[in-house]
């Protein structure tokens, strides 16, 4: 499994910057009650300027000046100042901005940082948000921004965990894609190694898991333990940490993955030099709303599969609605009615449904997905699809990462590379995994 074209856990660097974040609240916890606050400014005619960040590509950026312009018609006196990057340099602004008392009123904000700005006095609390309709969204996509009684970031869009399969690999190899509704783990590695089997070196059943936080999660959850619980510790333990490993080493010597060093390249590869992208894979994960940018760049028409379980329920796989990033307002922000109006509008309004169809993952919004559906690009459109026919087997989304848990995909990555290449055994990187998350949760 590696790194597709999604967020990647930030150098220590940007984890360091963010603690800034906790220097700034305590400073402004003083001034709570009056006082000067960052974020947007009024004009002498009584126009209200908002500042709006988020990350993405060029592709994102003029599809959401588009919702911006759409706004500002619909509502001339708030103007929308744009703020946009790549994610790199995202988080290191960001938290610039929130440390000198200067945050953007509207956040786009990733799971791995929602609480970690939330904690520290930094998010608004939507609940709280005069304006603000939540009416159309299902509870367990809301639920994914709440947490400690708090709503602080709103689903931008619906994900969902998957295998990513190309049936032209199958094909090539003469398996067929199985019954995902019924699978098992067992069935899922002896599938994937009768594929690198039949292509005989020429590709691989599946990408070896292990390459990220989603990965270990869902195996925790379908353990009945989670990576993270709801106080904010580490909710996996030392023996199913052990098996997560030990099965991926049978996986490896089955051939049904590549070999190590394949996978370590493959880890941090650019989408169109990744096994999936190349055709050297059968099966890989992502979350489903990557299935139009794994499909263009492989040059395939790919096809979500439900992840295998242990007992091949469906039901009992662990997964969950997961927000493909969310829309939070600043704490400080000196306008929150004409923030709480303008994400409002992003979230429910068809015009703005109709720009962003599923750019930002498949809509929360239930009567702007049903808007929407029939006008999506044909791989958005089985995400959709995906999303839908899942929903009944779906559990309670999982706690977003505790401060100072967002450095958990690179040390799951490291730890997953040493295992692979023979240098840990599987305990004792469970236990080096252990003490290491529990030294970031302490800092």
């Amino acid at each position: 499994m590696r790194p597709l074209p999604r967020l990647t856990a930030p150098p220590r660097r940007r984890v360091r910057a963010l603690a800034a974040v906790a220097v700034a609240v305590a400073l402004l916890a003083t001034s709570a009650c009056g006082g000067d606050s960052g974020g947007g400014g009024d004009s002498a005619n009584g126009e209200v300027t908002l500042r709006f960040n988020w990350w993405g590509s060029d592709t994102r950026h003029k599809i959401t000046q588009q919702v911006i312009d759409s706004f500002q018609k619909e509502n001339p006196n708030i103007k929308i100042k744009g703020e946009f990057g790549e994610w790199a340099g995202y988080w290191d602004k960001l938290a610039t901005t929130v440390a000198a008392n200067d945050a953007p009123d509207v956040i786009q904000m990733d799971e791995k940082y929602l609480r970690e700005y939330a904690d520290r006095g930094a998010l608004l609390d939507l609940k709280k948000a005069d304006g603000l309709d939540t009416g159309k969204f299902e509870p367990d996509t809301l639920g994914a921004g709440e947490f400690d009684g708090g709503l602080y970031g709103l689903n931008a869009g619906i994900n969902a965990f998957t295998i990513v399969a190309n049936p032209a690999v199958f094909k090539a190899a003469g398996v067929a894609i199985p019954d995902d509704t019924t699978w098992t783990w067992d069935d899922y590695g002896k599938v994937a190694a009768e594929i690198s089997q039949k292509l005989n070196g020429k590709g691989w059943g599946t990408a070896a898991y292990g390459t990220n936080d989603a990965s270990l999660n869902m195996w925790a959850r379908q353990q009945g333990e989670s990576l993270f619980t709801e106080d904010g510790k580490l909710g996996i333990s030392k023996d199913k940490l052990t098996q997560y490993w030990t099965d991926l080493l049978a996986l490896q010597a089955s051939k049904a993955t590549p070999s190590a060093e394949f996978t370590s390249q493959d880890m941090t590869a650019p989408l169109d030099q990744s096994g999936m992208a190349t055709g050297k894979l059968a099966m890989s994960y992502a979350w489903s709303n990557q299935l139009n940018a794994l499909s263009k760049a492989s040059g395939q028409q790919l096809k979500l599969l439900r992840l295998p379980s242990a007992t091949g329920k469906a039901t009992e796989n662990g997964s969950y609605y997961k927000g493909s990033m969310f829309w939070s307002i600043s704490s400080r922000s000196k306008h929150p009615k004409e923030a709480a109006k303008f994400v409002s509008y992003l979230a429910n309004n068809t015009a703005a449904g109709n720009l962003l169809l599923a750019e930002r993952g498949v809509p929360p919004n239930t009567e702007i997905r049903a808007a929407v559906t029939s006008k999506l690009q044909p791989a958005d459109a089985a995400s959709a699809a995906f999303i839908q026919a899942i929903a009944k087997e779906l559990g309670k989304p999982s706690p977003p990462p505790p401060v100072g848990g967002g450095q958990v995909e690179k040390i799951i990555q490291r730890y997953t590379t040493e295992v692979l290449f023979g240098r840990l055994q599987p305990a004792d990187a469970a236990q080096k995994f252990l003490d290491e998350m529990n030294g970031e949760l302490a800092k």
